[in-house]
């Protein structure tokens, strides 16, 4: 079923939306699109609060995900499975579960929401995009970025709480 879906995306590739998502998907490379926001919010006093948050929460998915997940679960990507179908990008070497891009850019964007609904509307837009434009390249199963997608709106939420328990119990000790 899963690459039943994937191969009806294929079907939707056209020069634009091959560059589209070619695009959208590098912006999660790495987690940089959601860590250097993160770092220059530490320079704005009314931000630094959502840049700890998303510092947290991108760290816990890295861990949880790319060190952990990945190499216990050790799911090989649909582009090993079916070398047949062409790549727009370089192959990952990594394992497939869970997508290190949703999850990343959902702990990243849930943060954001959980500081400000109005930036995190915007910011969970785009990590939705992210997570699509995974399934499009075809380097992940559905049930990769969806998991992905939970376990970042968990982190999101799990460092949105510490963080803001954390400031609260510095409030308090002043």
């Amino acid at each position: 079923m899963e690459f039943r879906l994937l191969y009806w995306l294929q079907g939707l590739h056209s020069e634009y939306s091959d560059v589209i998502f070619r695009n959208i998907s590098a912006l999660g490379n790495k987690g940089l699109v959601w860590i250097i926001p993160a770092l220059l919010m530490l320079f704005n006093k009314k931000w630094r609060k959502c840049s700890a948050m998303m510092l947290f929460a991108l760290f816990a998915s890295f861990i949880v995900g790319n060190c952990l997940l990945k190499n216990i679960v050790m799911r090989p990507r649909p582009c090993w499975t079916d070398p047949s179908v062409e790549l727009l990008i370089k192959c990952p070497k990594d394992y497939s579960f869970p997508s290190g891009h949703s999850y990343s850019s959902f702990s990243a964007a849930t943060s954001i929401f959980c500081f400000n609904r109005k930036a995190g509307t915007a910011a969970l837009i785009l990590a939705s995009l992210i997570a699509f434009s995974r399934l499009y390249l075809f380097v992940h199963f559905p049930t990769d970025v969806i998991s992905g997608m939970m376990l970042g709106i968990i982190t999101g939420v799990v460092s949105s709480l510490l963080i803001n328990k954390l400031s609260d119990s510095r409030k308090t000790q002043i």
